[in-house]
């Protein structure tokens, strides 16, 4: 393999044939110029994506520890999580790692409002991004908030093989936030995160979501919802003010079927 374009230190851009590809490696490009033979064993990760324009790009203008830092990451939730994440992951977090890196020296921290909700949504991705602040700290010396593990927790989960559109993912978690919110008011209730009454409402509504948009829905019997409605009857005309909330809103329409379910966990919640 030739070198074609030097990224940075550890960072060169390869012919392989008639392909073009990124090898990464620490110092692969020490002394070396266009033409040159890359060394195999210096070679740590071969990228072949369908957006390296954007990854030279990225390479040629963050600090090169920044990248390392990001695939560390990726590797660690790949292992963790035990699932291969969309190639798309190594240019989206490590873009955003360096930009968030660089605003935490600057004394500039963004909150998360989302973060009780992507908590308990996205654990395991949550989990990820705790080890990721711990593992900055120690290799940057910059100590993050949690509200950065659940940004990461984010990008992870909206990057699992079917590399999602992050934008959506955020918001349907603001829907699903804005929905528990209306709850808590109409009930006149408040209602801890870690309460497991609290996370399977939380739970449901996501996914509840999901299922409006991929067309599935629980399906319950009609005396079973007519006995609902008339056994927590508050609880569900509480279900239906959100769902109408949630039509004027987002334009997003839940069957009653569905309102039937949430009626159940409001009502869990409730005599909490």
């Amino acid at each position: 393999m030739k070198i074609t374009k030097i990224l940075n230190n550890n960072a060169v851009v390869v012919k392989d044939g008639e392909e073009e590809k990124i090898a990464v490696g620490a110092g692969i490009a020490f002394n070396k110029k266009r033409n040159d033979i890359v060394n195999p064993h210096k070679i740590e990760k071969l990228f072949v994506t369908k957006e390296n324009d954007k990854l030279e790009q990225l390479l040629s203008r963050i600090p090169e520890e920044h990248f390392t830092i990001s695939e560390e990451i990726i590797s660690y939730a790949e292992e963790y999580i035990g699932t291969k994440l969309n190639e798309r992951i190594h240019i989206v977090l490590a873009d955003h790692l360096s930009f968030a890196i660089e605003r935490e020296r600057d004394g500039i921290q963004l909150k998360n409002k989302l973060l009780h909700e992507i908590k308990i949504l996205y654990r395991k991705e949550y989990e990820v991004g705790l080890w990721a602040v711990e593992h900055i700290k120690k290799q940057c010396d910059v100590e993050m908030p949690v509200d950065e593990a659940a940004f990461i927790a984010l990008h992870i989960h909206t990057m699992k093989l079917q590399g999602g559109d992050v934008r959506e993912t955020v918001r349907q978690t603001t829907i699903v936030r804005d929905m528990v919110q209306m709850i808590m008011e109409f009930l006149g209730i408040k209602v801890k995160e870690d309460d497991l009454s609290y996370q399977r409402l939380v739970t449901h509504l996501r996914f509840a979501l999901t299922r409006t948009n991929s067309y599935e829905h629980h399906t319950m019997d009609d005396e079973m919802l007519e006995m609902i409605q008339k056994k927590f009857s508050l609880s569900y005309r509480c279900a239906t003010e959100v769902a109408k909330e949630l039509l004027d809103a987002h334009g997003v329409s839940l069957p009653s079927h569905e309102l039937g379910y949430i009626t159940l966990h409001i009502e869990r919640l409730r005599k909490q």
